[in-house]
């Protein structure tokens, strides 16, 4: 029996089946991060006919110094609210579940972008962008727990069923996470537990905003795929810890190698991270990565590589390639 049509119960959502729509930064927000009239036509246009039970909007920037790039949405203000309402409406209205990723860039962006000096857990260059950041005080630091917070409750407030952290693509909070760009000498650096402090200040002060029973996600680049980075076994350690500080789902993507895998171009390239973390923890598991085929969700799924599969880029250019997989099985 194929497993994508099914539901999965977890515990504070539901899901109608195994299908989502993962973050794809589509980049049509106004200068100021608003939600445009584009943003809204290309959701409605992805999600008709409702055959994802989730999608993730793409990652929005809970301060000015932490935008990422021209176009992206902004969460970092109460006026954003209202555009962020709209968006979540239309995802919802398909009969699909919408969760906001929340992000803060660090030194994965430019100071043309921001307008602002560039920060980061070290003054270490990022594998992703060319600029050294000044490293975060401590009073930065706290400075930007209490933006993911409020970005939280604002997207509690605009409507949508859940929020996720974003901890991948070498952004802030992976920053922190990664060897290879955090040398901290404070509790902030160090071995693991310590590099990941600051996910678990974000994840308290999100649940204390957002209730016990509302769904935080977390995106989390699991391995570095570059000498001396993160690897499996420090993902399937940080899963661990992760859930016991009350994370109800874990995304699985990549590191400091971005959203693709230089050592894998199969389809789902990040399932031998994705499975080993599923069978370390006890919350469901998104896995993500060049899927194509209607048979690659059925397959991973089948290879317990994740107990849902997020499908971006193969339907940012086929809009109707959801409902005939979800089709496919169901027929």
């Amino acid at each position: 029996m194929a497993i994508i049509n099914t539901p999965l119960a977890a515990g504070k959502i539901t899901f109608k089946n195994r299908l989502i729509y993962p973050p794809i930064t589509i980049a049509k927000a106004s200068a100021d991060g608003e939600v445009t009239d584009d943003s809204l036509a290309y959701y409605e246009e992805k999600m008709h006919g409702g055959s994802f039970s989730l999608a993730i909007v793409e990652h929005c920037y809970v301060t000015q110094e932490g935008k990422a790039s021209n176009g992206q949405v902004s969460i970092a203000d109460d006026a954003k609210i209202q555009g962020l309402a709209k968006l979540a409406r239309v995802i919802k209205g398909a009969g699909t579940k919408a969760v906001v990723q929340i992000n803060h860039a660090g030194s994965c962006t430019t100071a043309e972008v921001t307008g602002m000096t560039l920060k980061g857990a070290s003054p270490v260059q990022n594998p992703r962008q060319g600029g050294v950041p000044e490293e975060m005080t401590k009073t930065e630091i706290r400075g930007v727990v209490e933006a993911f917070r409020a970005a939280a409750e604002r997207g509690k407030k605009a409507g949508f069923d859940g929020v996720e952290i974003h901890s991948a693509h070498s952004y802030l909070l992976n920053q922190f996470y990664s060897p290879l760009t955090n040398l901290r000498n404070d509790e902030y650096g160090g071995k693991l537990e310590n590099r990941l402090k600051i996910h678990l200040e974000v994840i308290e002060a999100v649940r204390k905003a957002v209730g016990k029973d509302y769904p935080i996600f977390l995106r989390l680049g699991a391995c570095d795929h570059m000498p001396g980075g993160n690897t499996i076994e420090d993902a399937v350690k940080a899963a661990k810890i992760l859930e016991d500080a009350g994370i109800d789902i874990l995304d699985i993507s990549g590191g400091m190698c971005g959203y693709v895998n230089p050592e894998s171009s199969e389809p789902g390239y990040f399932g031998e991270e994705s499975k080993a973390v599923k069978a370390a923890v006890n919350i469901p598991v998104i896995t993500t990565g060049g899927v194509k085929a209607p048979e690659d969700v059925e397959a991973l799924l089948q290879a317990g590589a994740g107990d849902l599969v997020g499908v971006g880029r193969t339907v940012m250019q086929d809009s109707a390639w959801a409902g005939r997989t979800i089709g496919f099985y169901r027929d």
